[in-house]
């Protein structure tokens, strides 16, 4: 299936086949290339499954949100559920009586949805505390830091609103070209600094009042239609100290320097799932599965993984020695950072793992699509 078909119109919600088929795949369409066969591995990292509990299914990819010793996880069904990551015993359970369209964000105390009706629904301690009517869907998570609440619209616009409250209390609208991806984007605060990825650009955004700082573009919008321009701001990201780096979509792979909004450099890269990475190294996958790492200091390429080609990978997450990624088979894999050696692999309950990994302290916490979170530790 070509992966630009993953979009939606005018910052419009669209159809269901087009827009999930990368993710979770078609009954109908082009035949999707075979994933290769895994081969045995040899569990050179020695990781137990430390706990697992059920949620309600998801069928979009909703991020986990992990602040400080809790863990937040959104099912699309509107239910929102708090976790301590040590033991997978539920803190709180909130039902907010409509289907969820973006994941959950929070920072400890406040937690953000955006609901599939445009309603931006804050709460504390799994109760409700305010709601917003939003004038566009977003399909990237709230922001919740600083006593603010901040939202990426598909009308690609950026607005802030009180945490107490639910006060607007700014907004910035930038132009773009009329076609965006119904799929996360990137939304980050990095010291004093709100980004935002807008048309390809990573956007430096004053937070109390929404003047833009500086922009920095990781790809430049090209082509002859407006699917060939689309060149959006996929997460997750990759943040080391000030060095933010991410992707856009199918087209390039790039790190900035967040304090001066200055690109640091730009790389051809046809994916469309985010980056992870550290001081040291960045990497991705590939729209056909290949894993790669990049340099971070200069973006040269370190090494190359076909292992798990067409296998519908997550965005990575390092951890420790090893890069964690999920597929669609609801395994998730440990890959070697230094030369993408299989390390081992883990099983959760066969669907397809839906969020990109997370750690919360020793934790590493994966979603499935049938509603299955898992927590695995090292031994």
């Amino acid at each position: 299936m070509n992966s630009r078909s993953k979009l939606t119109v005018a910052a419009k919600a669209l159809v269901g086949c087009a827009v999930l088929g990368l993710v979770f795949g078609c009954a109908s369409g082009p035949q999707k290339p075979k994933p290769v066969d895994l081969p045995p591995v040899a569990d050179l990292l020695k990781v137990r499954l430390a706990w697992s509990i059920k949620s309600a299914p998801s069928d979009f990819p909703l991020n986990i949100q992990v602040v400080g010793n809790t863990v937040t996880v959104a099912g699309s069904d509107g239910s929102v559920m708090s976790i301590d990551p040590q033991t997978g015993a539920e803190l709180w359970r909130a039902a907010l009586g409509g289907q969820i369209l973006a994941g959950v964000g929070s920072d400890g105390r406040v937690a953000a949805v955006l609901t599939r009706g445009n309603e931006l629904v804050a709460m504390e301690g799994g109760k409700e505390t305010w709601r917003q009517k939003m004038t566009a869907p977003s399909f990237t998570s709230p922001l919740v830091a600083g006593g603010r609440v901040f939202l990426l619209g598909a009308d690609r616009s950026v607005n802030a609103f009180d945490a107490q409250s639910g006060r607007k209390l700014w907004g910035v609208q930038r132009p773009g070209e009329p076609l965006v991806l119904r799929q996360a984007g990137v939304l980050l605060a990095v010291g004093d600094t709100l980004i935002a990825g807008l048309s390809g650009r990573l956007v430096g955004i004053n937070p109390l009042n929404g003047a833009v700082l500086w922009e920095s573009p990781i790809a430049v919008s090209r082509g002859t239609n407006d699917i060939e321009r689309l060149v959006d701001l996929v997460g997750r990201v990759s943040r080391d100290g000030g060095v933010v780096c991410a992707r856009a979509f199918q087209t390039a792979v790039g790190c900035i320097n967040a304090e001066r909004g200055s690109l640091l450099w730009t790389r051809p890269a046809n994916g469309f799932v985010g980056v992870h990475g550290d001081g040291k190294y960045v990497f991705g996958a590939e729209g056909d599965g290949k894993m790669l790492a990049w340099r971070q200091a200069d973006g040269e390429r370190v090494w190359q993984s076909d292992r798990l080609q067409y296998r519908n990978l997550t965005a990575p997450l390092v951890v420790g020695r090893s890069v964690a990624v999920g597929d669609e088979a609801g395994n998730v894999h440990l890959m070697s950072r230094e030369d993408g050696t299989l390390l081992t692999r883990l099983a959760t309950d066969g669907s397809a793992i839906t969020a990109a990994p997370v750690l919360a302290g020793q934790t590493l916490i994966v979603v499935t699509r049938n509603g299955g979170i898992f927590g695995f530790k090292p031994e």
